[in-house]
């Protein structure tokens, strides 16, 4: 839905990206994943990046959380981004997780461990929809005004 609402857009999706790995997967969030994520953490962000050179607006919709802001706006090729967490509260985020249905996740305890990395992390205010509720149309909303108001930029 946010990516709809521009013009000339592309949607890139983490999970899209991890897929491509066929050989020797590991899954990402476990510790010994951090070559396997940062191999594609930086591919998703390159056709990202390359999307933008092309004039499209670019939502990446996945996890990326701050502490890989550098690496990934790096490997984008831009000088800047924006950035926005949706962070419900935990005890949603192990609804939804729970909830779903032909999705490779499904562990509670790594959903509440990455939910802590999130909630703890040292990220301004500005860039976290804290208890984002509504509509998903709502939501974009939200992110779209932030957007238009700057609070949402990130320099690399």
């Amino acid at each position: 839905m946010l990516a709809d609402r521009f013009p000339r857009s592309a949607l890139v999706t983490g999970d899209s990206f991890f897929a491509f790995v066929s050989g020797g997967w590991v899954a990402p969030w476990l510790p010994e994943a951090q070559e396997q994520n940062d191999v594609v953490l930086q591919a998703a962000a390159s056709a990202a990046g390359r999307f933008v050179a092309g004039g499209y607006t670019v939502v990446y919709d996945g996890v990326l959380g701050p502490w890989y802001l550098p690496t990934f706006g790096a490997a984008t090729g831009l000088s800047c981004l924006s950035y926005a967490v949706l962070l419900p509260p935990e005890q949603e985020c192990l609804a939804r997780v729970a909830g779903r249905s032909g999705h490779g996740f499904t562990d509670p305890e790594a959903t509440r461990r990455m939910h802590r990395q999130f909630a703890d992390a040292d990220i301004a205010d500005r860039h976290v929809l804290t208890d984002p509720t509504g509509p998903p149309s709502s939501l974009a909303a939200q992110i779209v005004d932030r957007l238009a108001a700057g609070v949402l930029r990130y320099e690399l």
